[in-house]
């Protein structure tokens, strides 16, 4: 079961007495970027026609701390050619969307967005990348208010630009 969700994929991962044990449900499920690095598309990455880009990711919390995965994103990342991945400032900092936080804590979760932001600003990146929607869609409403300059994307839409351009 491959997620493309880091918080769908974490709670799923964690689902109470579902066929417990190595054949269980959990244990089936990947994130998109878990699966797609440990099936070596790093290789296939590395013959792309690339991307001329500069990059920063942003590690979802559900992605980081919920499911432990940080480094496979990132090699992907960095296997597509003409990539330059730069480290983003506090990366696994919750940008304040966290499900529905920034709906029912407005004014705490802009707090973090316009941190979130400032370090994302500081890059100078082209790009900032994430394997979450809720934070794909918040921290694009930051990149919207600040002139949309820097534009947000999907871990797999990075990978899928790779092999077919950006549009």
């Amino acid at each position: 079961i491959i997620v493309n969700s880091a918080g769908c994929g974490a709670t799923m991962k964690d689902y109470p007495g579902l066929l417990e044990g190595a054949t269980g449900f959990a244990a089936r499920v990947f994130d998109a970027s878990e699966f797609l690095f440990q099936s070596g598309l790093t290789d296939l990455l590395k013959e792309s026609d690339g991307l001329a880009l500069t990059v920063t990711y942003h590690d979802a919390c559900h992605l980081a701390h919920g499911q432990g995965i940080k480094s496979d994103p990132r090699k992907l990342i960095e296997a597509i050619p003409g990539v330059k991945l730069i480290p983003l400032a506090e990366s696994d900092m919750c940008c304040g969307s966290a499900g529905i936080y920034n709906l029912v804590q407005p004014k705490l979760a802009r707090e973090l967005l316009n941190r979130k932001w400032k370090n994302v600003e500081a890059t100078g990146a082209e790009v900032v990348v994430s394997g979450n929607p809720g934070c794909h869609a918040w921290i694009e409403q930051a990149s919207r208010e600040h002139g949309g300059n820097v534009r947000v994307l999907h871990t797999m839409e990075l990978l899928e630009s790779a092999f077919s351009g950006l549009p």
